[in-house]
């Protein structure tokens, strides 16, 4: 039983495991107070009592930290400020015991580097916030699914070891392979296409990705999780964009309602559930407001895509001019995006980027999906055999289609008010930390 559900079961017999968070060894009481995932409860012992010989002795030899499995009645007492609760133990078992001390107190992390924490990441993860943290991840993740889940989407699982580097780009792992080479997974792009070349319809894939990117950024990881999605029969990009925005809607919905109160106790932030439709603005003409809301001027070649600085200004631009966190950025040049985004008979872009509070959160098109535009598209990258195997998926029909990706960890970082993705990872991989 977790500490959360003994609440429904006063004058009754439960047993309850988890961290010992407190002693008080005082004269003639004891008091243990027992964590898990769901909260604490106060186990008292009272020492006059023959019956207790045994439990007192026990918590006399008890360090913090260790583990125990209680069992006894649970009682009411107001008193008690952990939910007015409280239960007397007829048994205690310590199932593990803590043996020294901890390499920094996880409850206080004011003076602590953040290097430390993440060497000791099993003790950083105790607190808290950190719970709570990967609590509200796992369900925005969770009703981003759901939407799809609602709206006919099939989530799959492609590989992560792939013959060709995913994007084709250098920025990917090499490893050995048997007797070859092979690559880790940049993205599961091409095989979101593959599915829906199948006759899929509509998929999504949540997953790891690795870019070898020596970024060392509190946003940039070299393994991170995306929430990739891709569907077909599209009109345009423009479907692209509206479903991403209402599966956002509807996922902050979901997660304000459940979590608002503590995200603004515990994070200092507030989740606004936005407003449908999202705003969007042509590249040039953001850049055209930048400077004249906010004095904010970029080189000719700076302004084929957005600076960090004006990312963040976007957010100031978005809130000023449209009432709304989000914004949706199109009409980039087409060489700065990757091959297959389709490109109209201008060559102007089909995609767009989704600026959330001064960050970009997905890059999102419509696909190329006609077979002479994609080899065409390939060959002025100067891309070839390494792609051929992508290619060959849309010899034989493909539907028009398009989707996005959006990082899980700089969601949370964002959604969360927190400084860097290191900590929104449950263990941060970057250029220098690979363990533990």
């Amino acid at each position: 039983m977790t500490i959360d559900e003994i609440k429904n079961h006063f004058d009754e017999d439960v047993t309850i495991s988890g961290f010992v968070d407190e002693i008080r060894n005082l004269k003639w009481v004891q008091f243990v107070v027992v964590r898990d995932q769901t909260g604490r409860v106060q186990i008292t012992i009272e020492k006059s009592e023959e019956a207790n010989k045994e439990l007192v002795e026990i918590i006399d030899n008890l360090t913090v930290e260790s583990t125990i499995k209680v069992t006894g009645k649970v009682m009411d007492a107001p008193k008690v400020k952990m939910g007015g609760v409280e239960i007397i133990p007829s048994n205690i078992e310590v199932t593990s015991r803590n043996i020294g001390e901890l390499p920094f107190n996880y409850k206080d992390i004011s003076t602590v580097n953040l290097d430390t924490r993440l060497d000791y990441r099993y003790i950083d993860l105790r607190s808290d916030k950190n719970i709570l943290m990967f609590q509200i991840q796992s369900n925005l993740v969770r009703y981003m699914r759901e939407y799809l889940y609602n709206n006919g989407f099939t989530e799959i699982h492609t590989p992560k070891l792939l013959g060709a580097a995913s994007e084709s780009g250098s920025e990917v792992f090499e490893v050995k392979y048997f007797d070859r080479s092979a690559y880790l997974a940049q993205s599961p792009q091409f095989y979101k296409q593959m599915a829906l070349a199948s006759g899929m319809g509509r998929v999504f894939e949540v997953a790891p990705c690795f870019r070898a990117e020596n970024s060392n950024t509190s946003r940039h990881a070299t393994e991170f999780t995306s929430f990739d999605v891709e569907f077909a029969y599209i009109n345009d990009f423009n479907d692209v964009m509206d479903l991403e925005a209402e599966m956002l809607s509807y996922a902050f919905e979901k997660v304000s309602d459940k979590f608002a109160d503590k995200i603004k106790e515990v994070f200092g932030s507030e989740i606004i559930v936005p407003k449908m439709p999202f705003p969007k603005m042509r590249l040039a003409d953001v850049y055209k407001e930048l400077e004249e809301r906010y004095d904010y001027k970029v080189t000719k070649e700076d302004m084929n895509d957005l600076t960090t600085e004006a990312e963040r200004l976007c957010y100031k631009l978005a809130k000023d001019k449209f009432d709304s966190e989000f914004l949706f950025v199109i009409d980039f040049p087409a060489e700065k995006r990757a091959f297959y985004h389709m490109r109209d008979e201008n060559g102007v872009l089909q995609g767009y980027d989704l600026i959330w509070r001064g960050v970009e959160i997905t890059t999102g098109a419509q696909r190329e999906h006609r077979y002479e535009n994609i080899v065409n598209a390939a060959k002025e990258k100067g891309l070839g055999e390494d792609v051929k195997f992508y290619l060959d998926f849309f010899k034989h029909g493909c539907p028009p289609h398009g989707g996005f990706a959006i990082g899980v960890d700089r969601l949370t970082m964002l959604l969360l008010n927190i400084p860097s993705l290191k900590e929104t990872e449950f263990l941060f991989r970057g250029p220098n930390r690979l363990a533990p």
